[in-house]
């Protein structure tokens, strides 16, 4: 059998692969054929709920078509993971993540979902640090100081936690595990809850997002420790970072990003990352990210897959070390 000429050979080469691009190609020309829907699995009216809807609104503006949020609530977000995980792969369904799509998975070997084997990335939208918070009344006004009396008092301090699994519990965790304390760990039903409980003085320590906790900090109801970045925040300027505090590699920062279900085509992806790099540029996007103490942080799908797979991986060796057995949430 005769050898085909190099240049025929790479010809054919050529076309094979158009041809293997063709449907992807079509599917983003075409991209969105039909209203799209974001799902936001958490109930209306939280953070997660309100970066969805302006996602949306945003999305709905440059695509030209409606894109509607859908609140499928449940298990830590695990219910709303598990639906986009079944959906048709065309680009029309997301889910936006926040800390709770890693975490949980992380912590829950029966989450019934994998963020990032059973998901398509597409970009992250912004990300900001959680603070540590204390009582006003307790005997500690860093985190080292706080290290310092957890080692003299195993167990005695109380911490409150929006559930088992989420990232309020685990950032916990990890510091344990890193400075080789014991804080009793306190779970509640949200973190509404818990806040009200720490500033009454039935729990002494708590994280949260900035913009929960901030008013606290402000009028002296609570006190501020440090942030989970290693760097100030520019929202909390005279709060410490990580860093200040002696474990400059502790990282932890709650994030809101969009994915979509496994097998989505690229081009599709690519398509909407390029709207989403778009939609945080806006100026009152800008401004509505930095009132929530968030730095917009779109890159890559490829970024955001390797941001995912790192944070899992975190996660799941701090829920090892600390020997964490979690069944439920």
């Amino acid at each position: 059998m005769s050898t085909p000429h190099p240049n025929r050979r790479r010809f054919c080469q050529q076309i094979a692969a158009g041809l293997a691009l063709a449907p992807a190609l079509s599917s983003a020309a075409t991209f969105p054929e039909r209203p799209m829907r974001i799902v936001v699995p958490f109930a209306p009216g939280a953070g997660t709920d309100a970066m969805g809807r302006l996602v949306a609104a945003k999305l709905s503006e440059l695509f030209k078509v409606n894109v509607v949020v859908e609140n499928r609530t449940g298990a830590s977000g695990a219910i709303g993971a598990q639906e986009v995980a079944k959906s048709a792969p065309d680009g029309h369904t997301l889910l936006l993540a926040a800390a709770p799509f890693t975490t949980v998975a992380a912590a829950l070997p029966t989450a019934g979902y994998d963020p990032v084997g059973g998901f398509v990335p597409v970009g992250m939208i912004a990300h900001g640090p959680l603070v540590w918070v204390a009582n006003k009344d307790l005997p500690a006004s860093t985190l080292p100081e706080l290290i310092a009396l957890a080692k003299k008092q195993p167990g005695a301090l109380n911490y409150g936690s929006a559930g088992v699994g989420g990232i309020n519990h685990l950032v916990l965790e990890s510091l344990e595990a890193r400075a080789g304390i014991y804080i009793t760990h306190i779970p509640y039903r949200g973190i509404a809850p818990a806040t009200l409980d720490t500033i009454s003085g039935q729990l002494q320590l708590l994280t949260g997002t900035i913009p929960a906790l901030a008013p606290h900090i402000r009028d002296g109801k609570l006190k501020a420790l440090a942030v989970t970045s290693p760097e100030r925040s520019p929202a909390l300027p005279n709060v410490p970072g990580m860093k200040e505090a002696g474990m400059a590699d502790f990282n932890v920062l709650n994030y809101f990003a969009l994915v979509a279900p496994r097998g989505t085509p690229d081009a599709v992806v690519q398509q909407i990352n390029a709207a989403l790099a778009q939609v945080v540029q806006m100026p009152d996007v800008k401004e509505r990210l930095a009132k929530d103490a968030l730095e917009p942080a779109v890159g890559s799908p490829a970024q955001l897959g390797q941001f995912l797979q790192r944070d899992l991986d975190g996660w799941k060796a701090v829920v090892k070390k600390q020997g964490l057995k979690i069944d439920a949430f």
